[in-house]
């Protein structure tokens, strides 16, 4: 079937009053992509039967997979079970294999086990159990006039096992036909805005079966081309071919052809040159070694940051002049300079960079450095590169672009483009 759509209902109070992120669609929605089902509608209700009834309904009638999670529990707030037995007009019944499971697993757990935990075994009548292998609630599959109604549980670790295990699966094998790609070209250093403006008449001029959307965070705006059809091979040469005038045009800011964030960018250089880096953070107050220590195997080539929040620290760790301080406060280019050039020599390492700057009021901002001033220093064995920077954010996103500038001025300097 290549006319296959597929919506989304999460189920929660906790996701409308904003208490949990809803991380579970964004993840189905990519997996669904990947095997060439495109989702349409993403809604999330609370614990209420009929606003679940509402979105079920709506939903089925333009999506054939539709694909609820939460509310699965065992206890008296979690829903879903009791809406599906109303909703199919069909009794529970309890699953032998979910049952022996579930006191398999408080035994090996050695917890004593409720009837309120014997009760994730019971399932709709007639449904196709999805079995959970880390859980006690199992995924439901049920159909409906022609549509497939998929029930998992809202724990994140536990939905994703089912969903690779006994979901794509069965989807992909019921649903076949389309084949979905997508391409990214990652770019760093000019606002959307221009970027939009330096490719314009690309963008004009692509087929109409690719489309081109902007994806904007602090310091980065990833450029996502997306196609979909049956035949891949002519799908894959037109992407490409596009892919290909993009990345020529904007060759000059262009940091990855592939969507990873900018640790692992400068992470894979840093591999290829068999090379180590190390930081010296005061506003970031280490939020560089967080990004890096991120990346799985980070440890080859990251050896460690020296938070020097204050002033002091900066002068018995660092060597910060105090005359430099005094005349220059921490926010300045002799500071930054320093910073890197110690750091590159305590850490041991091949690449330093440091960052210091002023992120929210209540520090040592002045007219000559305003609040959003950050000043950058990355040093070799050789030469050493600085850059004032000047964000106009609030606190945490102003910290988030200097970590995205550091990254990026330390991938420039490996690159030899800054």
């Amino acid at each position: 079937m290549t006319d296959i759509k597929a919506s989304l209902i999460t189920i929660g109070d906790e996701l409308l009053i904003g208490q949990v992120i809803d991380t579970n669609s964004a993840w189905i929605a990519r997996q669904l992509n990947g095997i060439g089902i495109p989702v349409v509608k993403r809604i999330a209700v609370g614990d209420v039967k009929e606003d679940i009834k509402a979105a079920l309904d709506e939903e089925l009638k333009h999506s054939r997979l539709v694909i609820l999670t939460g509310g699965l529990g065992p206890t008296a707030d979690d829903i879903t079970k009791p809406f599906l037995y109303e909703y199919f007009n069909c009794r529970s019944v309890v699953n032998d294999e979910v049952l022996a499971h579930v006191k398999e697993l408080f035994t090996r757990r050695n917890r004593p086990i409720q009837a309120v935990n014997l009760r994730q075994a019971e399932v709709p009548e007639g449904c196709t159990v999805l079995f959970n292998r880390v859980g006690t609630a199992p995924g439901m599959w049920l159909e409906k006039d022609g549509a497939v109604v998929i029930s998992l549980p809202g724990v994140p670790f536990e939905m994703m096992g089912i969903m690779e295990q006994e979901v794509l699966p069965r989807v992909k094998a019921l649903f076949s036909g389309n084949t979905i790609l997508h391409r990214t070209i990652i770019t760093a250093g000019e606002g959307e805005s221009i970027v939009a403006e330096r490719i314009k008449d690309i963008e004009e001029s692509l087929p109409a079966a690719i489309r081109l959307a902007y994806l904007p965070s602090p310091g980065i705006v990833r450029l996502r081309l997306s196609t979909m059809g049956t035949d891949e091979a002519e799908l894959t040469r037109s992407v490409q071919a596009a892919e290909s005038k993009l990345v020529e045009r904007l060759e000059n800011i262009v940091v990855a052809t592939e969507d990873i964030p900018m640790q692992h960018i400068v992470g894979k250089v840093l591999v290829s040159r068999n090379a180590t880096v190390g930081f010296a953070e005061s506003c970031t107050g280490g939020y560089l070694g967080h990004l890096l220590t991120q990346v799985p195997g980070s440890g080859t080539y990251f050896k460690g940051s020296l938070v020097t929040y204050s002033n002091r620290v900066k002068m018995s760790l660092l060597g910060v002049s105090p005359e430099v301080l005094a005349a220059e406060t921490a926010i300045s280019e002799k500071v930054a300079t320093k910073m890197a050039t110690e750091a590159l020599r305590i850490l041991d390492v091949d690449y330093a960079v440091s960052v210091t700057g002023i992120l929210s009021p209540g520090g040592e901002e002045s007219e000559d450095n305003p609040v959003g001033t950050v000043w950058m220093a990355v040093a070799g064995k050789e030469e050493v590169k600085t850059k004032r920077f000047r964000f106009h954010y609030d606190r945490a996103v102003n910290k988030e672009m200097a970590a995205q500038m550091a990254l990026l001025m330390l991938w420039k300097f490996l690159n030899g483009k800054l």
